[in-house]
Formats: C-alpha cells, structure tokens, sequence
C-alpha cells in the first residue's frame, strides 16, 4: 500500500484572480467608445421628432420639423444648392489636384520636390481665415483684384463676385486641392506606368494615353477622392456662411446654423436638416469604403519592381512650372500677402501710395492686448493636446481588441468607433449639444464639452493612425511577455505602447493640427469662458474688424507654420514615417 504524501502548498486550494485590470480597461474603452459615437446621434434623431419646450408648453411627438425642412419648394431649393456647391467644389478640387499630380509624378517638370513639399501649406491655413482673404481679394466692393482689374481695363462693373455660388466653389475649391493633389499623387505613384510608357510606343499622344490608360487604371482612387472632396464639401461650414449668407445662399450647413440661432430657437429643425446631411455623408463613406475593398481589381503593384520614364516636355516644361507658380500663388502668396497688408492698416484700404503712409501697428497692438487671449489660447492648446491625447489612447486598445483578439462583435466596435467620421462639424456639435441639454451632467457651456466634441469627431482619424500600426505587431512579442510573466497591462504599457509610439505620434500631431483650427463643431458649443482662436476669429469678422483680424490671422498661420516645423522635426527625431 503506498503512501501519498501532500505539502501545505499542495493542499491550498487554486483561487482564480478576482479581478484584472485588462477587463477594466477594455471595458471602459469600449463603453467610452459607444458613448460618444452612438448616444449623440440617437438624441439627434430623438430632437428632430420634438416640437421645443417652452415654460408654458411641455415637447410633444411630431413630424412638422420634417414638413418644415422638406415640404415646401424653397427647401428643395436649398437641397439642390448644397449639391450643386458641393459638386461643383469637389469636381473642381479633383481637376486642379489631379493636373499638378499627373504633372508632378510624370512629367519632366522642374521644381517638383519644392511644389511637393509646399502644397502642404495651404493645409495648414484655416478655412476661415483662406475664406477671409479671398473676400479681400475678389469682394465687388473691396476686392483688390476686381478694383485692379478695373483700373487697368476701365470696366464699369467688377468682372469678380466672390459672394456666389462659383465663387464659393472658387474659394472652397482652392483650398482643399492639395487634398486631391496628395491622394491623387499616391495613387500615381503606385500605379505600374509601363502600361502607359506601351501606349505610347504604339502611336498613343499624351491626352489619349491619360484618357484611356492613366485614368481608368487610377479609377477607384479617382472615384474615392471625388467622394472623399464631396463629403468634406456638403459638411464645410465657413465658406456658406461668410460667402453665401450675405447674399442669401443657404446650404444644409448655413441652414442649421440659422435654425439654432433664431429666437426662439429652433432645434428640432435644425436636428431635420441635420439627418438629411448626415444620410448624404453616410452613402458618400459607404461608397469610399466599397472602393476600397475592390481596389484589387486595378491592381498594377506587384513584386517586380518599376521606375517611370518621365515624359521629357522639352521646353513645354517651363509652362508647366508655371502652372505651378501660379497655383502656389493662388493659394497660399495672395491670400496671405492680403492678410499682412490688411493687418498693418487703421482701416482696411487696398494698397496705394497713399495707404503706404497709413502702416501702423494698432492691430497688433489691439490682438495682443485682446481680453482673455491668454486664456484663449490656452484653450486652443489644451483642448486640441487633450483631444490629440484621449484619441490615440482609446485607439490604441480599441485597435488591438480589432487586431489581436478574437471576441465575438469586435468588429462592431470597429464600427461604431468609426462612426463619427460621417458626422459633418456642424452636426455633431448640434448633436452634442442636444444631448447635453437634456442630460445636464455639469459639463454644457463648460470647456470639457468642447473637448467631447473635439475627441468624438477625430476618433477615426485617430483610429487609422492606430490601426496601420497595430497590424504590424506580431503577436508573438505578447506570447513573449505573458511567459515571461507579464501581466496584460504591464505587456501593453512595456510592448504595445513602445512599438506603437510612431503611429501614435503621428496621429498625435495630426489630430493637434485640425484640433486646433477647428471652427465648425465649436461654433455651437462654446461660451465666453471657452473660446479658442476660431471662434475670435469669427467674432472679429462679424463685428467688422478686419485689420485686427488680419493681424490674429497672420499670427495664428505663422504659429501654426512653426508648429508644423516643430512636429516634422521631433518626427525625423523619432523616426515617424507616414502613415
């Protein structure tokens, strides 16, 4: 009969861990993550359904909200007019952008690195402040071009009308090119051009080989960045309101802007304008999402590498780098060179012998002496580096419950992370708003709702940032970790977070940047406590201060220009590829 021997450590009793603090956090991303993307559209919706609440009147279900945004003539017009701005600023964008890329990447045109590295700039330039300059530059009454052109050719009327509906596709147009500029030069650059180079040894002349070989070859990234400048187009907000409501051009973006600012206030049918926009944003990313997924089919990459032949222009290139000369000077000398002639007067006059004696610096004078700038900028920076913080943190573990794990609904949260991207500015501080007024947890008319609203709107920029980092961690470096003892946290915190720091960073930056002259989400939600630069930018526009606002404008484009200077430096320090 044998003995079994047992020790006290034997006999004690496995007790599994009660809590792990990798569920904990898992789970307040996740519930962090369905809060601000789904409960603003769900009170969104629930408003544009309610008649307001007075003192004397409590809010009843109804559909006169809809009846009113919809059902008479006058709406439709105001639907028709946001298409046709939107089309028209997006066909525009992608013919400016598309030229200069195709003539960028295949041509022999000198200066390409340099017209590369400065379509970037106009990037940086607020929409307000681009809006401003092109309505110094083309207004019929101040417009310096209109009054030269006038003086030289002795016309009786300005041959120019910034306030229109082609001047503001003009102006809109313009300043988001190099977004098409960018896209279109990556697509470019992808595609095998020995397709074309074949073309062109069998007779084909250059438009021919563009029309019937570039173009059909790039057609999903054509047909992407059209919609991609067609959604960013029907959500702008600055150029419908600074360029379209003067003269009574109403946009969906102009027309729930106006619906909230009446008295009384009428929400409910700013929430009906803001449904119909948010269903057209929502086909416009369904349909970039498809295009995408069938982007093999225009496959020309593969393993066999290429270098284009650039076509040589002969002495047709100096034209073509005009075109760039031109292009620059359109978009980023004249509307600047506006702004630091307008900030040195009294009074803004257009330049002449006679305005040369009336330079002054009262509105620089005036800016930094401005109530509460301090505090102003202060906001600006806190909200936009705590957005640019909280984004890339909660993307960072929502992307590796997407990445690494395999719980059920994950991509749901995928999903629904990714939802705010098809809310316009406008509409998602409407949203906010709403929400935030019927459930008053202390945070309405407070800095911290601004920066709900700043972190809900660049969550999925944040999260594809995370996301093409995150696919390239194998998961062995965590088996690693947990057989060495690790906990989930520790591993995250020591492993994930290191080797996601470039992507992190550069999401980082990003999201500061567009978080910082953020105007159209802020416009509905802030008070005299919580202002940031866009907002005493447009204050000082309606009030008519326009020399004080060039000076604002001119400081505010130059710090931001540093800024960008200083986060390409700390990423060449820490070696940040895009992404």
């Amino acid at each position: 009969m044998s003995t079994i021997t047992t020790t006290a450590t034997d006999a004690r009793p496995r007790v599994a861990p009660v809590f792990d603090a990798k569920w904990l956090v898992i789970g307040g991303c996740v519930a962090f993550t369905v809060y601000i993307g789904v409960i603003p559209l769900a009170f969104l919706l629930w408003q544009s359904f309610r008649t307001p609440q007075t003192a004397t009147v409590d809010a009843v279900w109804t559909l006169a909200n809809y009846v009113q945004a919809y059902g008479t003539g006058d709406n439709y017009r105001l639907f028709l007019t946001s298409l046709q701005f939107a089309s028209g600023t997006a066909l525009f964008s992608f013919v400016i952008g598309t030229t200069l890329a195709w003539i960028n990447e295949r041509t022999n045109t000198p200066f390409k690195g340099l017209v590369f590295a400065l379509s970037l700039i106009p990037l940086v330039i607020p929409s307000i402040l681009f809006t401003v300059s092109w309505i110094l530059l083309a207004s019929p009454q101040i417009g310096i071009i209109n009054l030269v052109l006038q003086g030289w050719l002795g016309l009786e009327q300005p041959p120019f009308d910034i306030y229109s509906i082609p001047g503001m596709i003009w102006v809109d147009g313009l300043h988001y090119s190099p977004m098409a500029f960018l896209l279109m030069t990556a697509a470019f650059r992808a595609m095998d051009p020995s397709l074309e180079e074949s073309a062109t040894m069998s007779g084909a002349g250059v438009l021919q080989v563009v029309r019937r070989v570039t173009l059909p070859m790039t057609w999903p990234a054509v047909v992407a960045t059209i919609l991609i400048l067609f959604i960013r187009a029907i959500e702008a907000f600055e150029v419908p309101a600074l360029l379209g409501l003067p003269v009574g051009i109403e946009v969906f973006t102009s027309a729930i802007y106006q619906a909230v600012h009446r008295y009384p206030s009428q929400i409910g049918l700013a929430s009906a304008y803001a449904m119909a926009l948010l269903v057209i944003t929502s086909i416009g990313v369904y349909f970039v999402s498809r295009l995408s997924g069938r982007g093999s089919k225009y496959a020309t990459m593969t393993g066999k590498g290429f270098r284009p032949r650039q076509i040589d222009l002969g002495k047709w290139r100096w034209m073509t780098a005009s075109l760039f000369l031109g292009y620059f000077l359109l978009i980023v000398v004249l509307p600047f060179s506006v702004l630091l002639w307008s900030s040195f007067q009294r009074f803004y006059a257009v330049p002449s012998m006679e305005a040369l004696q009336n330079l002054t610096l009262d509105p620089y004078r005036f800016i930094l002496s401005y109530p509460n700038l301090l505090r102003t900028v202060g906001n600006s920076l806190l909200l936009s580096m705590g957005a640019a913080t909280i984004v890339m943190l909660v993307t960072s573990v929502v992307c590796w419950i997407v990445v690494k794990t395999q719980i059920p609904g994950r991509w749901l949260l995928d999903n629904v992370a990714s939802l705010p991207i098809v809310f316009p500015g406008l509409v998602l501080g409407l949203a906010i708003m709403i929400f935030y007024l019927n459930v008053d947890i202390g945070v309405y008319g407070t800095i911290w709702i601004m920066l709900i609203a700043y972190v809900t709107r660049f969550m999925p920029y944040g999260l594809r940032y995370s996301t093409t980092s995150m696919v390239q961690i194998h998961s062995e470096l965590e088996e690693s970790a947990a057989m060495c003892g690790a906990s989930w946290t520790a591993t995250f915190r020591r492993v994930i977070l290191p080797l996601l720091k470039p992507g992190l960073l550069a999401g980082w930056i990003y999201v500061m940047i567009v978080s910082i002259r953020e105007l159209s989400t802020s416009i509905l939600l802030y008070s005299p406590d919580t202002q940031v630069i866009s907002i005493v930018i447009w204050e000082l526009w309606e009030n008519g201060q326009y020399v004080e606002l060039s000076a604002l404008g001119v400081l505010f484009i130059i710090s931001l220009f540093v800024l960008v200077l200083t986060t390409q430096w700390i990423g060449r320090r820490y070696g940040i590829k895009e992404t």
